[in-house]
């Protein structure tokens, strides 16, 4: 892809799903913004929130800030770098701990504790095409309602469902809500594009479309909203959905219907759908008779990658949602 995007292009969402995106976004696009998630309760950042009091985590900001990076690849390695843990989980120090959520730490504290004055650190240091925003500044805790009223609380929960009941998920909320930050808003308002997606509906896409101003603005945006798909369903989250059920979940949440959804139509290899089926998970049925009913525009084709895993093949993502570039 020789052409550039010059369309003001807005991201929203999180994880590895964002990360993948961005990675290829970067090398196309001259107007970038990543909106990010600020609900992960796992791993270093759960660690840095707990034995710090920072009161938001950092890994999916550092994955984000990581993904649109032009510095070298050695600084992109050290900002992913994770410390091994330590066998004595009571002598964790950084063990466990990615070096970028450190970093950024420490650019926290060199910025009085201003998390948007260390992004813009971490952009200098990373020499980021694009901007990188959480989408809330405030602290709150992802919940999910499931079919029999139990409420699961703190995104790693739900996102991992060993040890709570597997039903299906009937609404996910905030408590406490939270507004959204301004530049997040004024991203949105001011987007030519906003891609929603992909990443995990309910811990890493839906959790933005919660933060109070965030589907306001994209109500309010005049700019094309495009939903990514998802193309293997989740145990304990999506179980069984088809294409259509994850358009209709982002339509309740955002308040109204998306411009454009792609959809994958490619197939898969039957070995590696044998491993998926071990974690009981499957591809998304491509319903797309229905999805059609939904969305003005369905966009398909073959948009997987299907070698060791199945995930998102951003460069045909942006294909299919930009033709022009395969000129």
């Amino acid at each position: 892809m020789r052409q550039r995007i010059d369309e003001r292009i807005v991201t929203v969402g999180g994880g590895t799903g964002s990360y993948t995106m961005l990675s290829e976004l970067r090398k196309v696009a001259t107007n970038l913004w990543a909106i990010v998630t600020m609900m992960d309760s796992g791993g270093s950042s759960r660690r840095l929130i707990d034995e710090f009091g920072r009161p938001l985590p950092l890994g999916d900001l550092r994955q984000a800030l990581v993904a649109l990076s032009r510095a070298s690849a050695l600084w992109r390695e050290l900002f992913n770098y994770r410390f091994p843990e330590f066998p004595d989980a009571t002598t964790q120090g950084v063990g466990g701990h990615a070096l970028g959520n450190l970093i950024l730490h420490a650019l926290q504290d060199l910025n009085d504790g201003d998390l948007l004055g260390a992004i813009e650190d971490a952009e200098e240091l990373l020499r980021t095409n694009g901007h990188v925003i959480p989408v809330t500044l405030d602290q709150s805790t992802l919940c999910a309602e499931l079919s029999d009223g139990t409420v699961i609380r703190g995104e790693a929960a739900i996102d991992r469902p060993e040890g709570r009941p597997v039903l299906p998920i009937r609404r996910i909320f905030l408590d406490p809500p939270v507004r959204a930050t301004l530049r997040a808003r004024k991203a949105l308002e001011r987007a030519d594009k906003i891609l929603i997606g992909p990443g995990d509906l309910y811990t890493s896409v839906l959790p933005c479309l919660l933060v109070e101003g965030v589907a306001e603005a994209i109500r309010a945006s005049d700019g094309e909203v495009i939903y990514i798909c998802n193309v293997m369903t989740k145990h304990g989250e999506t179980d069984g959905f088809a294409a259509s059920d994850f358009v209709r979940e982002v339509h309740r949440y955002l308040g109204r219907r998306v411009d454009a959804v792609v959809v994958n139509t490619g197939d898969y290899p039957p070995e590696l759908l044998a491993r998926y089926a071990e974690e009981r998970a499957e591809p998304v049925r491509p319903d797309l008779d229905t999805v059609q009913a939904l969305v003005p525009r369905v966009l398909t084709g073959p948009v997987a990658h299907t070698e060791r895993l199945i995930r998102h093949d951003a460069e045909r993502v942006i294909l299919t949602i930009w033709p022009e570039l395969a000129s």
